[in-house]
């Protein structure tokens, strides 16, 4: 009778474990998908509509929804929020039950004694946390949890920067091709007229070929920005989740109509950059290091333990499962480690240890964010006037340019003069776009240094 009743209570039990209600979360392997709109505000989307490109923000977004690397980040601190989960669970009693079936045979002449015994025992356990020690554990798992969130800002922060400062160099590179594609047809006419001007007599072979070698300086020239180019495409590809196999797809805007339309602060006050993520999540972990220290500390502590036990079997002459047959006993107990053989005072001082380089760490970070700054300003205040410098070497050129077309069309100079003054001309045109693309790489860098608070 006793081994019928025992048999539906674990079938009872194993029908339980199959409903959809007691399902266990390893049937599935995978958890919900992230959702990327926190992730969004992270990068202060709204700030990258003051370059005037219709695809760079798109690209940002883009980075942020599927990019492998900072997905892992947010992984992560989905890992660090579990875990605070799990160490709560430790200041909370356990409940677990058991199964146990002993089959004997002893002498007849031991009487009263079953062959089969069947035994159910409930049993819970608490460890009183009177000093708090599992309490700070838990403090200190939302410590870590927290900066993680703060290093994953920092990581899409840097992701967002990433892509921009690719897209940019991109365009760059599409408008210096296009340019050094005008500077092989001047050179390519330059050898064709020197050509003609050797078969007439004119100039000698190592002249034209000084005039060759220049011409096939060009065409490398080009080969080169068009290596570049495609592989800065292939990174702007993998940034934003995409093949490399799919560059021709990605779309972009032109380098002419590029260019930053806010006024860059002189100056940057020093709460925006104490608020940067790295700048937070360094002060997060002192203050980790602090508690883990007052746990170590408790660990000199006694411990207190509580353990109930709730059991059904058939020792006795009642039925199985009444009261007559349970068993039930409460047990509590104090525990104090006289000698670990100097453990925990190491493991006090290890954590201590730990404080002191958090406290350096995070005074280091402070002051390299200060300089990151500073050497943000003081290097857009330096491009800023390279590239105005450069913008006005530009004017002058193109005004030597159109003076050179008009002395041309009068019959004043030849080609060749006016070949040479395009020639400077679209020189001059490619250091602009260099001083200009730097001087935008500058914005963002400072972006980056000030935790995108811009």
């Amino acid at each position: 009778m006793g081994r019928k009743i025992f048999l539906k209570i674990l079938l009872i039990s194993i029908l339980l474990f199959q409903l959809p209600c007691f399902s266990m979360p390893w049937n599935n392997n995978r958890l919900p998908a992230i959702n990327p709109q926190a992730k969004i505000n992270y990068v202060n989307i709204n700030w990258w509509d003051n370059f005037s490109d219709p695809y760079l923000k798109c690209y940002i977004i883009q980075a942020i929804e599927n990019n492998h690397d900072a997905k892992k980040a947010s992984w992560k601190v989905e890992e660090y929020k579990q875990f605070v989960k799990y160490q709560f669970g430790q200041e909370l009693p356990s409940l677990s039950v058991g199964g146990n079936y002993i089959g004997n045979h002893l002498p007849d002449t031991i009487k009263g004694t079953k062959s089969a015994i069947f035994v159910v025992p409930f049993i819970a356990q608490y460890e009183a946390d009177v000093f708090l020690k599992n309490h700070d554990k838990t403090k200190s798992s939302k410590k870590t949890y927290e900066s993680s969130k703060f290093q994953e800002q920092s990581i899409y922060i840097s992701l967002a920067s990433d892509v921009a400062t690719t897209y940019i160099n991109t365009i760059k590179f599409d408008k210096q091709i296009q340019l050094q594609q005008d500077v092989v047809k001047v050179k390519k006419e330059e050898l064709s007229r020197e050509y003609g001007k050797y078969q007439r007599g004119v100039v000698s072979i190592p002249d034209l070929n000084n005039y060759k070698k220049q011409y096939t300086s060009a065409k490398s020239d080009l080969d080169e920005l068009v290596k570049s180019r495609d592989k800065s495409l292939n990174q702007l590809a993998v940034l934003i989740g995409e093949s490399p196999e799919n560059i021709a797809c990605i779309k972009r805007g032109l380098f002419d109509n590029l260019d930053y339309k806010t006024i860059i602060p002189a100056c940057i006050s020093s709460d925006v950059v104490f608020s940067r993520p790295d700048i937070l999540a360094a002060e997060t972990d002192l203050e980790k290091s602090n508690i883990d220290v007052r746990v170590a500390r408790k660990e000199f502590l006694p411990r207190f333990n509580i353990t109930g036990i709730y059991s059904l079997d058939n020792i006795g002459s009642a039925g199985f499962g009444t009261w007559g047959s349970t068993v039930a006993a409460i047990v509590t107990s104090a525990t104090l480690d006289l000698f670990k053989g100097g453990m925990k005072v190491a493991n006090l001082k290890i954590y201590k240890a730990k404080y002191e380089q958090m406290f350096e760490a995070y005074r280091q970070t402070d002051l390299n964010a200060i300089k990151e700054v500073n050497d943000s300003l003081l290097i857009i205040s330096q491009d800023t006037k390279i590239d105005k410098n450069t913008h006005s070497n530009l004017v002058t050129q193109s005004d030597n340019y159109q003076r050179a077309t008009k002395s041309y069309k009068s019959g004043v100079i030849s080609y060749t003069n006016l070949l040479s003054e395009q020639e400077q001309f679209l020189s001059m045109e490619q250091s602009q776009v260099n001083s200009k693309s730097v001087r935008l790489v500058d914005y963002i860098t400072l972006y980056k240094a000030v935790g995108g608070k811009l």
